[in-house]
């Protein structure tokens, strides 16, 4: 069995991993819900969003898409639901995808309507690009029923998926340090999700995890 198959279904076996797990979770599900407020349109918005030049309608369709993908994705990368309730893991599934698909297409429009400058442009542009080809891979195996590429391709999906929380990381601690913001968020539009994307290669090319429990794959195969 390849690294990359091992590199899918371990549990974490240190405090420090079920402390990383849950604190990840705890953020995914608290800047998803805060981000509904786009929606209903509550509460304050960022000047540098307001100033977007494609800022209605697309901040509401992209504040509804993948907030729903980031909360979902929680979901998704837990063993225990593909165990327990695979026909949840499988209609998550697809809400999770459809969510990555209208928020990378929205994230494309958003960024370019962006005023600080080309090089934020061209970052969440990537991301949004790289986004949609993660999660479109994702699908594609999954249908194709190969679901080690599967697992592996909706990690890196979710990696970037993530991005929507380390970016309301880095926003914060740059401007409490006292950087410009517009250089600031240049930098951090490839910030957010390229340590994010190689966290997710290193750990799937590590390959430090046992056999993957065929009660996963059973899951997978029910849909047959």
């Amino acid at each position: 069995m390849s690294g990359t198959t091992r590199a899918l279904d371990m549990k974490p076996a240190s405090t420090l991993g079920k402390a990383l797990r849950y604190g990840g979770t705890f953020l995914a599900v608290g800047v998803g819900l805060v981000s509904y407020r786009y929606i209903a349109k509550v509460g304050p918005v960022p000047p540098n969003v307001l100033g977007n030049r494609f800022f209605a309608p697309w901040i509401v369709v992209h504040a509804a898409a993948a907030s729903t993908a980031l909360i979902l994705g929680t979901i998704q990368l837990s063993s225990g639901v593909r165990q327990r309730w695979p026909a949840l893991h499988r209609a998550s599934g697809l809400v999770y995808v459809a969510g990555c698909i209208v928020g990378g297409a929205s994230a494309l429009v958003l960024s370019a309507g962006l005023t600080t400058g080309p090089v934020a442009t061209a970052g969440f542009g990537a991301l949004g690009v790289l986004w949609l080809h993660a999660t479109l891979q994702g699908l594609r195996t999954a249908r194709a029923r190969d679901f080690a590429r599967h697992r592996a391709w909706m990690i890196r999906s979710y990696a970037l998926t993530f991005a929507a929380v380390t970016l309301r990381i880095y926003l914060p601690v740059s401007q409490i340090i006292g950087i410009d913001f517009d250089f600031a968020y240049q930098c951090i539009a490839w910030l957010c999700w390229v340590p994010n994307l190689v966290i997710a290669e290193a750990c799937l090319r590590r390959g430090a995890r046992p056999r993957a429990d065929p009660r996963n794959e059973a899951s997978f195969r029910g849909q047959e």
